[in-house]
């Protein structure tokens, strides 16, 4: 084998001799460990060595491994592509040997390889789901015998409706095997509806916008009420000291000891002014919000009216 890798024809000559001189030692460590059966040790050596110089001695070396792992399906491969890919004329003699020996060792392993026919009872042939130690079966392989490797192994089918199948069995070396997994239907649960597609009340999304529309608005009243009220007292406070100090300021002229009450006049006059703002544009956005809220069936009518008195101002109205 290690002949092979020094060797090769010239459709190897374009390998580096460094990546010989690496598939040549990890084909070494990959001989060792097939001749102390560590079978998972081999097949890592064998196969990064074969993914370095591709031979059939090295492939051979990695069917051995699977052999060894007892993955029966994946050595018949490897062994088929050998006899498959054979060995350009000029190769060394280790190549058409690697070849004849694989033909025998696959002749002796296939008979061995365990064999399963699957079938599947309840739904359709082309609705049930199977699969062997979670790998997918196709289903156009149900119904026919299929190798599968030895040891334990869970088959399970599923579908849509019904519960769940699940068969574990140890097939042995040579086992001819029929398996069949009956679903079941799954009854509906009593008062479930047949609609995966739950169904929201038609009014819920509009009741719910329309509510908060109304409670906002509400809100937006009574802060203009409470603005239009402070502008009012502040206007009635400022019109009071206006006029006081009218007389005790002849000609619009204060004496400085009153500039303390003239700015509490302006300050009032502020207070005034803002607080007529505030309340127009809270009643105004107050009306808008609850004139515009969407209407519930049992609401007959929407009005509004402004109320405003000495001290006091608001609205008044139906929602």
């Amino acid at each position: 084998m290690l002949l092979a890798l020094t060797c090769a024809p010239a459709a190897f000559a374009q390998v580096s001799d460094a990546d010989r001189a690496t598939a040549r030692s990890l084909a070494v460590e990959g001989q060792e460990a097939l001749d102390r059966k560590d079978f998972a040790a081999a097949l890592d050596r064998f196969g990064r060595a074969d993914a370095i110089i591709h031979a059939p001695t090295l492939l051979l070396g990695v069917a051995r491994a699977q052999v060894g792992l007892g993955r029966w399906i994946a050595a018949h491969e490897s062994y088929s592509r050998i006899l498959r890919e054979g060995a350009p004329e000029g190769s060394p003699e280790p190549f058409f040997e690697a070849i004849t020996a694989a033909q025998r060792e696959l002749d002796a392993l296939a008979p061995r390889i365990p064999q399963v026919l699957l079938s599947v009872r309840g739904p359709g042939p082309d609705a049930a789901d199977v699969t062997i130690d979670g790998e997918p079966v196709p289903r156009a392989a149900l119904g026919v015998r299929r190798p599968v490797d030895p040891g334990e192994r869970t088959v399970r089918a599923t579908a849509a409706g019904f519960g769940p199948a699940e068969v574990r069995l140890t097939l042995a070396e040579g086992a001819r095997e029929t398996v069949t997994l009956e679903l079941t239907p799954v009854a509906p649960r009593p008062g479930a509806s047949p609609s995966p597609i739950a169904r929201a009340p038609d009014a819920g999304p509009v009741a719910s916008g329309g509510g908060a529309r109304t409670a906002l608005g509400i809100a937006a009243l009574g802060l203009g009420g409470v603005g239009l009220a402070a502008g009012a007292v502040g206007g009635v406070l400022a019109i009071g000291k206006h006029g006081d100090l009218s007389e005790r300021c002849p000609g619009n002229r204060c004496d400085p000891s009153l500039q303390g009450e003239v700015d509490t006049y302006h300050a009032m006059g502020t207070l005034s002014t803002i607080g007529f703002v505030v309340g127009a544009v809270g009643v105004g956005a107050g009306a808008f919000l609850l004139l515009t809220a969407p209407r519930s069936p049992g609401r007959a009518g929407v009005w509004i009216t402004p109320v405003i008195g000495l001290g006091s101002a608001g609205a008044k109205g139906s929602f």
